[in-house]
């Protein structure tokens, strides 16, 4: 498999679109850009703004995108928190690579993307990101499991995860309740999955205040445009066969 040694790397989200040059390790080879998500988040508009926040970035080799719903191969199937109704079907990683000199473009979930970054390929390992969503990825001994959307599991008064500590929980009740709510729910993980090690990353993480329960530790966000290495690496692509 051929070796690119500079990958722009996407992160999608919510509230703030990402972007990086990156080569085939995951180290930075360019300043990290960010801007806020337009609303709407129609695919026109969104793409149109990846296009422009990936112009002064310089020459790069392929693409790799983290997008925060469920993907598969090239074409998103969800988008909860940009409108699953303007989303579904649409084939971002085709699009992109057309916009983009017609350079190799891959798109996986964005948490899926962030995991790939930070796991240490030894037992289960699960992510989590807090941001404008919730979003998880598991792997075993280094391998990505199919994507689960657990954020869309009820937790509490008919409430889904990212109703219960997305960005709009956070705002909505506080940054104390908000990390109560956290506490809460993470021995919920532990008692389903009997995970080796979780990993917390997101653009809220870093608002966390509790003490992590055992063998779990918060993370870079930067890991989101990191993990797009590993999209362009043979055991990578292994990973993501049909399971994004």
């Amino acid at each position: 498999m051929k070796r690119f040694k500079r990958i722009l790397a996407f992160d999608v989200g919510g509230t703030g679109l990402k972007a990086a040059i990156i080569d085939g390790q995951g180290k930075l080879l360019s300043e990290h850009l960010r801007v806020p998500t337009p609303h709407p988040s129609t695919p026109k508009t969104l793409v149109k703004s990846l296009v422009a926040l990936a112009a002064p970035l310089g020459k790069f080799d392929c693409i790799s995108i983290g997008f925060p719903g469920v993907v598969r191969g090239s074409h998103v199937i969800t988008a909860p928190n940009l409108g699953t109704v303007l989303w579904a079907g649409y084939d971002l990683a085709g699009t992109l690579s057309k916009k983009l000199d017609g350079k190799p473009a891959k798109l996986v979930n964005d948490a899926d993307m962030q995991g790939l970054a930070i796991v240490k390929g030894k037992g289960l390992e699960f992510v989590i990101t807090l941001g404008t969503g919730f979003g998880t990825a598991l792997f075993r001994d280094g391998e990505l499991m199919p994507h689960m959307e657990l954020a869309h599991m009820p937790v509490e008064n008919g409430k889904d995860f990212d109703e219960y500590i997305g960005e709009k929980a956070l705002k909505k009740i506080g940054r104390k309740r908000w990390n109560k709510r956290i506490a809460k729910i993470l021995p919920y993980f532990h008692t389903l999955l009997h995970y080796d090690h979780l990993y917390i990353g997101g653009g809220n993480a870093h608002k966390l205040d509790i003490d992590l329960p055992p063998k779990a530790s918060k993370v870079s966000n930067i890991a989101g445009l990191k993990g797009g290495a590993a999209l362009w690496r043979k055991s990578g692509r292994e990973h993501l066969t049909a399971r994004s």
